[in-house]
Formats: C-alpha cells, sequence, structure tokens
C-alpha cells in the first residue's frame, strides 16, 4: 500500500491513548493510513481489529531515541511514505524543584524534547526530498506558562516549543509545516493516578504546592477538553494555509495565554528604559538575519 495524494499517512507517537488515540481514529475514520507507537503494542488490538491494514501498530517507548529512525523505515516500507508526524507520546508530572531528582528531569526531557527530536530527523530527509508534510508538536498550555509543582514537566515543553519554533523557520522552504499545539486540561488518562508521576513527597512544600497536587489528582475524569474534538480541530489546522504556528487548544488555554502573554508585554514595556541602558551608549540597533 503507498501513499497517494489523496491518503495521507500518519506517524502517531503515543497513539493508545488520549488525544494520540483520538488523532489516529480520526484519520482512519477519513480512511488515511496510521503508524501508531505505544510501549505496549497489545493496546492497540481494537484499532487493528476495526481498520486492518491501514494501521499499523509498533511497539516503541519514545525515550529510544535511536529506535525513531526504525520506526519511520517501517512506515516507508509498508506505506510508501509519510505525510504527517504528530510527536504525541509524553506524561505529566508534579513535585517541587527539590523534590524533583535528575532522573525525574532527565525522563521529562527525554519524553518531550529529545524523543520528538529524533523523530523530526528521522522522517526529515523523506519529508524534504518531497518538499510537503507537516509536524504536529504536541506542547501544552505549560510550554508557555508554569505554576509551581509542574516546573519539570515545563521544562520539557518549553524547551520543545523553542526547538520546534526554530524548526518552522529551517523547514519553510522546503515546504514542510510545524504546528505546535498547547492544550489545556482535556479529558484523557493524563491526570489519572496511574500515569501522572509524582515525585516523592516532602511536607516542607505542602503549603506551597499542596493545593495543586490535589487539584491536579481531582481533575482526573471532569476536563473540560474532548479529545475528539481536538483531533478535528488539530486536522482543519493543518489544511488552512495561514494556520498559526502555535496553537491553544481549549478555552482554559486561550485565557491563560493571553493572561500570560499580556503580563509579560506589561513588563517589558514598564522596565525598558532599564534594560535598554545595559547597551553602550550610542550603538545603532542590532542587524540579524531574522
Amino acid at each position: 500500500m503507498t501513499t497517494t495524494n489523496e491518503t495521507k499517512t500518519w506517524i502517531i507517537t503515543g497513539a493508545s491513548s488520549g488525544l494520540g488515540l483520538a488523532l489516529a481514529e480520526a484519520a482512519l475514520a477519513a480512511g488515511e493510513q496510521v503508524i501508531g507507537t505505544a510501549r505496549r503494542a497489545d493496546r492497540f488490538d481494537g484499532l487493528e481489529a476495526r481498520y486492518g491494514d491501514r494501521f499499523l501498530a509498533i511497539e516503541h517507548d519514545v525515550r529510544d531515541t535511536a529506535g525513531a529512525a526504525a520506526v519511520v523505515q517501517r512506515a516507508l516500507e509498508v506505506f510508501g511514505g509519510v505525510d504527517v508526524l504528530v510527536n504525541n507520546a509524553g506524561a505529566g508530572q508534579v513535585g517541587a524543584a527539590e523534590e524533583i531528582t535528575d532522573a525525574e528531569l532527565r525522563a521529562m526531557l527525554e519524553q518531550h524534547l529529545f524523543g520528538p527530536a529524533a523523530f523530526v530527523r528521522a522522517v526529515l530527509p523523506h519529508l524534504r526530498e518531497r518538499r510537503s508534510g507537516a509536524i504536529v508538536q504536541m506542547s501544552s498550555q505549560g510550554g508557555r506558562m508554569s505554576f509551581p509543582a509542574v516546573g519539570s514537566y515545563s521544562a520539557g515543553k518549553f524547551a520543545l516549543e523553542g526547538w520546534s519554533e526554530a524548526l518552522a523557520g529551517e523547514l519553510a522552504p522546503f515546504g514542510i509545516r510545524v504546528l505546535i499545539v498547547e492544550p489545556s486540561r482535556f479529558r484523557t488518562a493524563f491526570n489519572a493516578a496511574d500515569v501522572l508521576n509524582a515525585a516523592r513527597r516532602s511536607s516542607i512544600y505542602d503549603e506551597a504546592i499542596g493545593a495543586v497536587r490535589a487539584n491536579m489528582a481531582e481533575a482526573d475524569g471532569i476536563q473540560e477538553g474532548d479529545p475528539t474534538r481536538a483531533a478535528l480541530v488539530i486536522r482543519d489546522m493543518l489544511d488552512t494555509p495561514d494556520a498559526p504556528l502555535r496553537l491553544p487548544l481549549g478555552a482554559e488555554a486561550v485565557r491563560n495565554l493571553t493572561r500570560v502573554y499580556r503580563d509579560a508585554l506589561d513588563d517589558v514595556e514598564k522596565w525598558a528604559s532599564v534594560s535598554e541602558s545595559a547597551d553602550f551608549p550610542g550603538m545603532p540597533p542590532a542587524v540579524r538575519a531574522f
């Protein structure tokens, strides 16, 4: 089976649940082809039964950066091409900075930066040759703002967004699009007790982050975001010529990011003269290539 102009082929990491599963279902329901990865391939039995050879399940841990190229190669062998890469796999983590170990912090970076980067590097030669395609980076509203207890999670998402913003400029001449998606809370397993990672708790920080810990757990099952609707919005954005680089997803993300951007701009403007005073006097404005 090969990719045609009418039939898109998707690689979706973490496609067995949450927004990844919703995107896979939407693509397959539209007659498209999907390569889905997850740590356990048996979680795809339902999709394989319903969609047959249009769905290819691959067992892969996104932290295995060396294995990303094999996933892309398998997609090319089976379907003849790739149109969309969705870097979706990942997980949340709660804990104060002093509670989070080096290993726990690295795990966030491995899942949210190094894993996606490995898939991008693996798929780009194919997309560049075709001079088309899209890369969807599933970030979070926590990729543009942060708050106590989620610093390690935001560290990975902030890094992904900075890396992806540069990537978008590098790929534009080749006709390859980058879309950074910034969801608020969606009704997935993200907040479930057996999914959401938690650092070893210290009572020292109960006053500072106790309410956040409780709120993160209490949100499970009552999140306002609908994964099915989110998947359709993302698909529509990929077909929208003037789509933004960053797409806040969900009403909470719109509210929070609007406030964050306005507050940040207010700070820049308030302290502009202080910031500017650090330059050598009389220097002309810097000239850069961007």
